[in-house]
């Protein structure tokens, strides 16, 4: 008769195991159980599913992806040249042909003028040996070096034996305005320099104790000492 009870007790234990969220690992024996029997039930295996299927080995969701492949630190490219880094010698070419154009007169036309018009504007400042600026006065060379800095950006050599050998070759009856003619006032060196205008007239800084004027190449003694023309090749196409 026990026996029986206690089977019945058994299996009641199961189910209600099966069907319970919560499992205990052992059973408690109900009371009015005799000692015996509490033995027993403490003895018999619990069977618990949902115990065994919380303990049973289930694949963790990301061992389910495909594990990605390592990405290498790659280095970083440097950034792609830009336009402006691709044609940047083609620039610098067409800068320097832009000023080399501008001063031969093909970019600007009247660059010949605009030389001889700032030269104009110079007049009467005086004569003043190696003077560069119209602060300080100007001898000859610098008075033409001046002229030619400011008005077309042309940097011409510092004195007029230099200037002089700098220079292409012009005949007088080609010379044209902003050509440069030369003298020779001491001796067979050149030292005298002047910027042609027109129809043999010249623009200079003379001497001292006077300004900056104009003259002609047919007075008796600027025929005399005249040395020859020459054109700064800056100004050589115009």
């Amino acid at each position: 008769m026990h026996l029986k009870r206690l089977t019945a007790l058994a299996l009641a234990s199961c189910c209600f195991a099966a069907v319970t969220p919560v499992i205990a690992d052992t059973v408690t024996a109900p009371q009015g159980l005799d000692q015996s029997a509490t033995l027993l039930l403490t003895d018999l295996p619990v069977f618990a599913p949902a115990n065994a299927l919380a303990q049973s080995a289930i694949p963790d969701v990301a061992s389910l992806v495909a594990p990605k492949a390592p990405v290498a630190s790659a280095k970083v490219a440097a950034p792609a040249a830009s336009d402006d880094d691709t044609l940047g010698d083609d620039d610098d070419d067409s800068l320097v042909a832009a000023a080399t154009d501008k001063l031969a007169g093909h970019v600007d036309g009247h660059a010949r003028e605009a030389l001889l018009a700032f030269a104009m504007k110079l007049r009467d400042i005086r004569y003043h040996r190696g003077g560069r600026a119209p602060s300080t006065g100007f001898d000859c060379s610098g008075f033409v070096r001046y002229v030619f800095s400011h008005s077309i950006g042309l940097d011409l050599p510092t004195n007029s034996a230099s200037q002089f050998l700098a220079g292409l070759k012009v005949k007088r009856n080609e010379m044209k305005t902003g050509d440069l003619v030369f003298f020779r006032t001491r001796g067979k060196a050149i030292s005298h320099v002047g910027i042609y205008i027109d129809n043999g007239q010249f623009i200079h800084s003379p001497s001292a104790g006077k300004t900056v004027r104009v003259d002609n190449l047919n007075e008796a003694y600027w025929s005399k000492h005249f040395a020859g023309a020459k054109r700064p090749e800056g100004i050589a196409k115009i």
